[in-house]
């Protein structure tokens, strides 16, 4: 087992794009998963409601999740879908960054709804990229390190997320977390794609 997870790691390694799409996959958890955490925080002190506020944000990013899956799974498998995950994940930084300064109910839920959809699509996207390049007879343990830094990052970041909510507040972390990630995006998408945007 331990020379078959070696040899994993080894093909990642020498395969650029896995390694931007793995590392794309964790910078989305680690950044883009803090907003739901926040969301009772958001609930109490900057809607001043309770747990019917919370539970129509969070009924709202459901709605958009649900939507981007079926839109992802009516498109199929379709060209360029480097180019539309890195696309989306620029929207989806742009929409929690819009959400961190929203202080109307209507326009955050109408926010939630949408990134809810794009940060589905992101993650539907990069999955079906990652199991396309890895060829059959490593294709498990290829996705198993994508699993590891996909779930790994969602932890982590509510955890540095929430200490540095006590510092300067949640609204400004979520925030910088949007622009982080629309940055990430920008970097991936003009700068260096490292094989993303040929994907698909």
């Amino acid at each position: 087992m331990r020379e078959e997870l070696q040899g994993g790691l080894h093909y990642v390694r020498n395969h650029g794009s896995l390694v931007a799409l793995i590392v794309l996959a964790a910078a989305t958890t680690f950044l883009g998963f803090a907003v739901l955490t926040f969301l009772p925080v958001f609930a109490q002190r900057v809607f001043r409601g309770g747990a019917g506020t919370y539970s129509r944000l969070m009924a709202f990013s459901g709605t958009g999740s649900i939507a981007g899956a079926l839109v992802v799974a009516w498109l199929g498998k379709f060209k360029r879908m480097g180019v539309t995950a890195l696309t989306m994940q620029a929207i989806y930084g742009l929409l929690i960054l819009a959400f961190s300064m929203s202080h109307t109910i209507w326009l955050s839920e109408v926010l939630l709804l949408f990134t809810g959809a794009s940060l589905m699509m992101v993650f539907s996207t990069v999955t079906s990229l990652v199991q396309l390049i890895a060829p059959n007879e490593i294709r498990g343990r290829v996705m198993s390190i994508y699993m590891v830094a996909f779930r790994g990052g969602m932890p982590l970041g509510s955890l540095a997320g929430g200490y540095f909510a006590t510092i300067i507040g949640a609204p400004k972390v979520i925030g910088i977390h949007g622009s982080l990630l629309f940055l990430v995006a920008l970097y991936f998408l003009l700068v260096r794609s490292h094989g993303i945007r040929e994907s698909g």
